[in-house]
């Protein structure tokens, strides 16, 4: 299930009930009827935990372990994330989450030089070279980028194994890749796809993420650097 919520907009989640409707539905006896809201603002979200026992983990994947903790009854606590990992306390032996995509951060053009936020130029794409679903972007463009011809795209299977070796992607999961996909595609690059089966819309997700990423000079021969060093070729004898 994948909610959007533009600035200003409010998704409340938690068990709910008939007579407490919620937008994130929450199927779990340990979590309150009415658990928390997800406030979206122009270029952060916030997160009020509305238990009055309960605190809630936000954590960040991108990182190294970085997470907040949200006390009980606290409103509106911003979450400077991009990506985050909202974390309930359950009886689950795997912990009960959700993830909440950041709106899109703001990043200065790096020619830019001094003046008001009015006069400045804003980058059109603004993605974080440091985050995760960068490197993600970086190892789909891989192939393009090292032979100058036409390639065919990395599988998600593929982009997994080829990021193992990142110290920050160790964990890294087909289900995460997927994720980091979907974000760069609806948020980051506003890729608009025509509607068809699942298997062609991410097929053609990564195409276009791919295309529009090299057309305009987003991914380019110097971010291969942020790789692993690619395993060497095996020959047979």
């Amino acid at each position: 299930m994948t909610l959007r919520l533009g600035p200003g907009e409010r998704a409340r989640f938690g068990r709910g009930s008939a007579r407490i409707p919620v937008e994130l539905r929450l199927g779990d006896e340990t979590v309150s009827r009415l658990a928390g809201e997800i406030h979206a603002t122009d270029d952060h979200w916030q997160l009020s935990n509305l238990s009055n026992t309960h605190a809630y983990l936000v954590e960040n994947p991108e990182g190294a372990g970085e997470y907040l903790r949200v006390p009980p009854r606290r409103i509106g606590a911003p979450i400077p994330f991009e990506f985050s990992r909202v974390v309930l306390p359950s009886r689950r032996e795997t912990p009960l989450s959700f993830q909440v995509f950041a709106p899109d951060h703001v990043y200065l053009d790096p020619d830019a030089h001094g003046g008001s936020r009015e006069s400045r130029t804003m980058t059109a794409y603004s993605l974080d070279e440091t985050a995760t679903y960068f490197l993600v972007l970086v190892a789909l463009c891989e192939p393009w980028l090292r032979d100058r011809s036409p390639a065919a795209v990395p599988t998600t299977p593929q982009v997994v194994a080829r990021l193992h070796g990142h110290p920050a992607c160790a964990r890294l999961t087909a289900r995460a890749v997927s994720s980091h996909l979907d974000y760069l595609a609806d948020e980051k690059l506003r890729i608009d796809l025509p509607d068809g089966d699942r298997a062609d819309r991410r097929s053609g997700k990564r195409e276009a993420v791919v295309g529009l990423a090299l057309k305009f000079g987003i991914v380019r021969e110097e971010h291969l650097a942020l790789l692993p060093a690619p395993e060497p070729a095996r020959t047979g004898r």
